[in-house]
Formats: C-alpha cells, sequence, structure tokens
C-alpha cells in the first residue's frame, strides 16, 4: 500500500491539535477591516472548530 500523500491546501487552512480536534481560521479578516469593529475583530480572532464529518473528511486529507 502506497503512502498517503498530504493534500497541500488543506494543510494550510487547517490545523489538527493532539487531540485530534480540528480548526480552521475564520473568515472576514483579510480586507475592509477599518470598517468592522473590534468586538467583531476579537470574535474573529479565535479558531473555528469543525466537528463531525467535515472533520473526518479534513483529516483524511492531510493523511492522519
Amino acid at each position: 500500500m502506497p503512502k498517503v500523500k498530504t493534500h497541500k491546501g488543506a494543510r494550510k487552512r487547517f490545523k489538527v491539535t493532539a487531540k485530534g480536534k480540528v480548526f480552521h481560521a475564520k473568515a472576514g479578516r483579510r480586507h475592509l477591516l477599518t470598517g468592522k469593529p473590534s468586538k467583531r475583530m476579537r470574535r474573529l480572532r479565535k479558531k473555528g472548530q469543525i466537528s463531525g464529518e467535515q472533520a473526518k473528511t479534513i483529516t483524511s486529507l492531510l493523511g492522519e
């Protein structure tokens, strides 16, 4: 059986913790930042967690 290659696009977008949780960066922090309230920017700073079937798909893309 050959090695499973890591999906490079998924590797750049997602991080898997030691316990296997999958996290992603939240959208809306790239441009037009001056018009967004600081409260919203604080919320967007945190990582979003992916759960369920999507997490399984992402971990398989990452070769874990």
